[in-house]
């Protein structure tokens, strides 16, 4: 750490209050927010949202505009990213690479905690996931989108 913090900047209060629940949880990252509150910070400016969807579930399912693209597992089979800490960071340099803050998102919230922790222990200080992930959790009748996920609460996505 740097002998001067006058360079460190606050965090917005979600992501505090974010990183106070991980804590509590003793999670092994800075924690979860819903996606409106990741939407926010987004149009604050104060988190990168990065997409760790497969390119496919991007083209064919939406996307989120303004969302960087690093993929936490490849092709349908959903095959490990071994390079995504490398990934991440490289797409990361101009936001400020392992100290830049970033919300990660996918379909349901599950991987990108994985990834998450993944880059937490890489040494990313202020990676967040997002909760519900961009379809949300299946429902009785195995369907997406039906309780919550980011197209759930209607913010904004594009397809293809």
């Amino acid at each position: 750490m740097s002998a001067d913090t006058s360079e460190i900047v606050a965090l917005p209060e979600a992501l505090e209050r974010a990183q106070a629940e991980a804590a509590a949880q003793n999670l092994s990252y800075a924690g979860g927010v819903a996606p409106a509150e990741a939407w926010q910070l987004v149009q604050d400016g104060a988190a990168v949202l990065v997409d760790v969807r497969s390119g496919e579930e991007r083209t064919f399912v939406g996307q989120v505009p303004e969302s960087l693209h690093v993929p936490w597992a490849t092709g349908t089979a959903l095959t490990r990213n071994p390079r995504f800490v490398r990934e991440l960071e490289a797409k990361l340099a101009k936001q400020g690479g392992k100290e830049a803050t970033v919300l990660l998102l996918c379909r349901s919230g599950k991987r990108s905690a994985l990834a998450a922790e993944a880059a937490a222990k890489a040494g990313f200080a202020r990676v967040f996931n997002v909760r519900e992930g961009f379809e949300g959790e299946i429902d009785a009748q195995q369907h997406r989108g039906t309780a919550d996920g980011w197209r759930f609460h209607r913010l904004p996505w594009t397809q293809g």
